[in-house]
């Protein structure tokens, strides 16, 4: 199993979250987040002084899915948050050593 973890701009989160129903996902943790990359913020005017804005907000989507279903899950999420500008975000995949269903006591694949 997998944790995919997807930081996008909060305006692509329909989006993403579309694509991902769309390929069968069963479900996701969204989060709001702020943050910045290589740009490190951006400047904005207002009642003309500049000022720096370092932390970027963003949106923080987790999936677990099994390992099968990992290059779908990034495709998907590539195709809907992509922009082509900068700060279109970042993906993260990590090992997922168990999930349990609270519910049912269900581990691994099948509490996904």
């Amino acid at each position: 199993m997998k944790l995919v973890e997807a930081v996008v701009k909060p305006f692509k989160l329909e989006e993403v979250k579309d694509a991902l129903l769309e390929i069968g996902v069963q479900g996701m943790t969204v989060s709001d987040v702020k943050g910045f990359g290589r740009q490190k913020g951006h400047k904005e005017t207002y009642r003309g002084q500049e000022y720096t804005i370092e932390f970027v907000p963003k949106v923080k989507i987790e999936v677990a899915v099994a390992d099968e279903a990992v290059p779908r899950v990034i495709e998907a999420i590539i195709r809907a948050a992509k922009t082509g500008s900068i700060g279109d975000g970042k993906i993260f995949v990590r090992d997922l050593a168990d999930a349990v269903r609270i519910r049912t006591g269900e581990t691994g694949d099948a509490a996904l």
